[in-house]
C-alpha cells in the first residue's frame, strides 16, 4: 500500500512541477492524522516560493479521482502543508487478512536489500575479560539488527570479532606466570573471574613497579613470535573464556554463523596483515613517521591512522583492515558490512572506512558503524582494570529472581520474561545514548517494558485458546482448518463482514497493523531496533484498551465475535513477530 501511494505521489508531483523530489511517506505520530503522511508540499514550496498549504491542496485534488483505485477513504491537506492519507476500511481489512495468512513473516514487507549479503559484527568481547553488562549492549543491538536485515531480504552473516590478540595478553600471561595457579583456574566454574583478578593485580602491581609494563610487552612479543609457552597460555585463556561465553550466549539466545559459531577473532588475521601494509605502500597511502607507519587523509579530513607502531607491532587498525580485506575475498565485493561497536570509537571507524575507500575495497554506503553508548555508574565509567564492573551473570540472576513473581513459579517462563525485561530496556532507547546503571530501571517489568508487551501477547493467545473449538473462525472453514486451529496454526478468512462497522478501538488496531511493515522498514533504514520497540508498545497499549472495552468471546453477534477473534489473532501474530525480530521470546503463558 505504502509503495503504491509513493509511486502515485511521485507521478503527481512530476506532473504538477516537472521536478523529482523525495516522496517517501512516513507514519504520523498521531493515528488520527491518517495512516501515512507526506511533507512533499514543503519541499516544493521551498524550491518554488509557493505556500506549502496551496501545494498540498493541489496534490490532494489530483488524488480525488483515485481514492477507489488506491483503496483510500480520503486524502486531506492539513495545515501548515502536510498531506494525510487515510486507507479505506476494506483496505485495512485486507491487510489483516494478509497478516493472518503470514504468521511467520511480516506481511507486506518489501525487499530492501541494497546488496545480496550483509555481515553484522557484534558482541566482540575480549578474551580473559568479564562479560559485563556493557558487552550486553553490542550483543543484543547487533543481534536485533541482523534479524531486521534478514526480514527485508539480506543473506546475513553474524560475526563475533573477539579481542583475542594484543598487548593485554602480555599482561595476562605475565600475571598467570607470576601469581596464577593453572589448576585452580581450570577447575573454576567461571575461569574468567580468576583471569580478571590476575589482570587487576597486574595493574595494581604495575603502579608500584612500572617495569612490569616492559615485562608484559616482552611476553606479547614472544606471543607474536610464536613462543610455545606464550602460545599455550594464550590458547588456555581462549578456552577458559569460551566456557563462560558459550553459556552466556545460550542464555541470551544469541548465536553466530562464522568460523564454527565462534566468529573470526583478531588472532585469525595475524598472518594476513603484511599484505595489507604492502598494498597500502604500493598505492602510496602510507607514510613513515619516526618509525611508525600512518595513513594520511586528503585535506586532513581526519587525523592520521597509525597501522604500524614504532616498534613494528600491529594495532587494531592493522587487524581490522586485514579483516575487511578477508571479507571481500571470502564473501565477494557485493556486500554490506556493519560494525556494532561503542560510540567512543566513531572517529576510528571514520578513519578505517575512509582508508578502505581510498584502497578501492568498498564504496560509501557499504561500511556502516552502528555505535552504542556506554553503561556508566552515576560516579563514572566502568573499568575492568580497576575491577569496577557489573558482571552480566549478576544481572541475569537478579532479573530471573524478579521475573519469578510474574511467571507464577515457572522457571522456563521466568527466564523468557527476565530476558524480555533486560533486552527491551536496552533496545527501547536510541542505541547511541549512554545508560546510567540502575538496578530497578534495567530490570523494570512494568510500563514500557518487555514483560508488558509479552503479557499482551499471552493475552491474545489466552483469548484464542478459550474460543469454542467447534466454532470455526472464518467463512472458509474446513475440518483441516479446524485441526490447524487446535494446533495453534489457524488462519481466519473474511473476518470483516461488509455489514459490520468497526468501533474506533478496532479501527485503531487495524490501522496500527498496517504500520508494522513500514515500521520494520524504517528500523532497517536507520539501523534502529528502538523504532520497533516503540511500535510494539503502542500496539500492546491499543490492544489492552480494546480488550477492556469490548467483549470478544461473549460478543452479542457472530459477526462481531468472528471479527474480534480475527483482530486478536492478527495482533498476536504481529506482537510475536516484532518481539522475535528484537530477539525476545513471546511466551504462551505468563
Amino acid at each position: 500500500m505504502k509503495e503504491a501511494l509513493e509511486k502515485r505521489l511521485e507521478e503527481i508531483v512530476k506532473k504538477l512541477t516537472d521536478k523529482e523530489v523525495n516522496t517517501l511517506l512516513s507514519i504520523p505520530k498521531d493515528i488520527s492524522k491518517g495512516d501515512f503522511t507526506s511533507n512533499v508540499a514543503f519541499q516544493i514550496g521551498k524550491s518554488s516560493g509557493k505556500n506549502p498549504m496551496d501545494v498540498a491542496r493541489e496534490i490532494t485534488a489530483e488524488f480525488a479521482s483515485m481514492s477507489s483505485e488506491l483503496s483510500l477513504e480520503k486524502v486531506e491537506a492539513a495545515a501548515p502543508g502536510f498531506i494525510n492519507f487515510y486507507l479505506s476500511t476494506q483496505s485495512l481489512s485486507e491487510n489483516l487478512q494478509q497478516v493472518l495468512k503470514s504468521p511467520e513473516k511480516v506481511a507486506g514487507i518489501r525487499n530492501l536489500a541494497k546488496y545480496p549479503k550483509a555481515i553484522v559484527e557484534y558482541s566482540s568481547p575480549n578474551i580473559a575479560k568479564p562479560f559485563t553488562v556493557g558487552h550486553f549492549r553490542s550483543t543484543i543491538i547487533g543481534d536485533a539488527i541482523a534479524n531486521l536485515l534478514e526480514a527485508v531480504g539480506y543473506k546475513v552473516y553474524r560475526d563475533n570479532h573477539l579481542g583475542d590478540w594484543g598487548t593485554q595478553f602480555g599482561k595476562q600471561i605475565y600475571a598467570i606466570k607470576t601469581w596464577g595457579n593453572e589448576q585452580e583456574i581450570e577447575k573454576s566454574e567461571n575461569p574468567v573471574k580468576n583471569l580478571v583478578a590476575l589482570y587487576v593485580k597486574f595493574h595494581e602491581e604495575a603502579e608500584k613497579d612500572p617495569e612490569l609494563e616492559e615485562r608484559a610487552r616482552e611476553w606479547f612479543k614472544k606471543l607474536e613470535d610464536g613462543d610455545p609457552e606464550a602460545r599455550r597460555l594464550w590458547q588456555k585463556c581462549i578456552d577458559w573464556s569460551f566456557k563462560e561465553f558459550d553459556r552466556i550466549y545460550k542464555e541470551l539466545g544469541v548465536s553466530f554463523t562464522e568460523n564454527g559459531g565462534r566468529g573470526y577473532g583478531e588472532a585469525f588475521f595475524e598472518g594476513k596483515m603484511e599484505p595489507i601494509i604492502k598494498e597500502l605502500e604500493e598505492k602510496g597511502l602510507v607514510k613513515t613517521d619516526k618509525g611508525a607507519k600512518l595513513v594520511f587523509f586528503p585535506n586532513d579530513k581526519y587525523p592520521p591512522l597509525m597501522v604500524i607502531k614504532q616498534d613494528g607491532a600491529t594495532l587494531y587498525a592493522t587487524r581490522d583492515l586485514a579483516t575487511d580485506k578477508f571479507r571481500l575475498e571470502h564473501y565477494g565485493k557485493d556486500i554490506l558490512v556493519i560494525n556494532e561497536v561503542g560510540m567512543e570509537q566513531s572517529l576510528y571507524f571514520k578513519q578505517l572506512f575512509e582508508t578502505e575507500y581510498m584502497l578501492g575495497w568498498y564504496t560509501p554506503g557499504q561500511r556502516v558503524h552502528v555505535g552504542h553508548g556506554l553503561f556508566r555508574f552515576k560516579e563514572g565509567k566502568m573499568s575492568t582494570r580497576k575491577g569496577n564492573v557489573i558482571w552480566l551473570d549478576e544481572v541475569l540472576d537478579e532479573a530471573e529472581k524478579r521475573a519469578q513473581n510474574l511467571s507464577k513459579g515457572s522457571l522456563g517462563i521466568a527466564k523468557e520474561v527476565a530476558m524480555g525485561a533486560l533486552k527491551w530496556n536496552d533496545l527501547k532507547r536510541s542505541a547511541h545514548m549512554d545508560v546510567t546503571f540502575d538496578w530497578d530501571e534495567i530490570l523494570t517489568m512494568n510500563g514500557n517494558s518487555g514483560p508488558y508487551v509479552q503479557y499482551a501477547y499471552t493475552r491474545t493467545q489466552s483469548v484464542l485458546k478459550k474460543a469454542d473449538n467447534n466454532v470455526i473462525l472464518g467463512s472458509a472453514a474446513t475440518p483441516e482448518s479446524n485441526s490447524k486451529k487446535d494446533s495453534g496454526q489457524a488462519r481466519m478468512t473474511d473476518v470483516l463482514s461488509p455489514d459490520y462497522t468497526p468501533s474506533s478501538e478496532e479501527l485503531n488496531l487495524l490501522r496500527k497493523l498496517v504500520q508494522f511493515a513500514p515500521t520494520v522498514e524504517e528500523a532497517v533504514e536507520k539501523y534502529a531496533p528502538n523504532v520497533v520497540c516503540e511500535y510494539l508498545f503502542e500496539l500492546a497499549q491499543m490492544f489492552n484498551n480494546f480488550y477492556q472495552k469490548h467483549r470478544i468471546l461473549n460478543a452479542e453477534k457472530d459477526v462481531e465475535k468472528r471479527f474480534r477473534l480475527g483482530l486478536t489473532e492478527g495482533v498476536g501474530i504481529v506482537l510475536k513477530q516484532g518481539l522475535n525480530l528484537l530477539g525476545i521470546q513471546a511466551p504462551e503463558k505468563m
